[in-house]
C-alpha cells in the first residue's frame, strides 16, 4: 500500500509539474488565464511573475517528491543535496511570484487571502527546512520539508478539487474561492498527521 501511494504521488506530481508546458503550446485563452482581463494579460510584470510561478513551481513539484526517498539520501547524498538546492531555489522564486500574482486572483478577497497565505507558508516552511539542515538538525529539516512539499502539492489537489466543486456548485467562481483554501489546508493537516506518526514510530516503546 505504501508503495502504491508512493507511485501515485510520483505520477501525479510529475504530470501536474509538466502541466505549465501547455501554456506555451496552445492559445493563452486557456485554464485560469481565461478568467483574466485583457489588461492584466498584457501586463509585463504580471506575465513575468505568472510564468516564473508556474514553470519553477512545476519544477519544484517534479523533483520534490524524490527527496523523500531514503535510498537516494543514503546512497546518493550529494545528488540529494543538489536536488534539494534546486528545489529551494525554485520555491523561493515561484513562491514570491505566487504571492504577487495572488493579489490578482479571480474571486476577490477570499481567493486573494487564500493564495497569499499559501505562498507565504510555502516560502516559510521551505526556508525553515533549509535553515534546519544548515544547522545539522536533520529530523527537523525532514519535518519542515514534509510541510513544504504538502503545500507544494496544492498544485495537484487544486486540480482535483476544482472540477468537482465546479460541478457541485454549477459555477466556477464559488468553486475557485473554496479551492483557494481547500487545495492546501487539508494537505498541511495530512502532513502533520504523517509527522506525528513518524515520531510515534521512532519513539521507544
Amino acid at each position: 500500500m505504501k508503495r502504491f501511494f508512493w507511485i501515485l504521488l510520483g505520477i501525479s506530481s510529475t504530470l501536474i509539474g509538466f502541466y505549465p508546458i501547455l501554456y506555451f503550446l496552445i492559445d493563452r485563452n486557456f485554464g485560469l488565464l481565461a478568467s483574466k482581463s485583457s489588461e492584466l494579460l498584457a501586463d509585463v510584470l504580471w506575465n513575468a511573475a505568472f510564468y516564473g510561478h508556474i514553470v519553477l513551481g512545476g519544477l519544484a513539484l517534479c523533483i520534490g517528491w524524490i527527496q523523500f526517498s531514503a535510498k537516494l539520501r543514503n546512497e546518493h547524498l550529494r545528488l540529494h543535496r543538489r536536488i534539494g538546492k534546486t528545489y529551494v531555489t525554485s520555491v523561493l522564486i515561484s513562491g514570491f511570484c505566487g504571492v504577487y500574482i495572488a493579489h490578482f486572483a479571480t474571486g476577490g478577497y477570499v481567493s486573494i487571502v487564500g493564495f497569499t497565505c499559501l505562498g507565504i507558508i510555502w516560502l516559510a516552511t521551505t526556508l525553515l527546512a533549509y535553515r534546519a539542515v544548515l544547522k545539522g538538525k536533520i529530523k527537523l529539516h525532514q519535518e519542515w520539508m514534509i510541510y513544504s512539499y504538502a503545500v507544494c502539492f496544492a498544485a495537484v489537489t487544486l486540480r482535483v478539487w476544482l472540477p468537482l466543486l465546479t460541478e457541485m456548485f454549477g459555477a466556477f467562481l464559488p468553486a475557485y474561492r473554496i479551492v483557494a483554501w481547500l487545495s492546501w489546508v487539508p494537505n498541511l493537516i495530512v502532513a502533520y498527521v504523517i509527522i506525528r506518526k513518524n515520531k510515534s514510530v521512532a519513539s521507544p516503546a
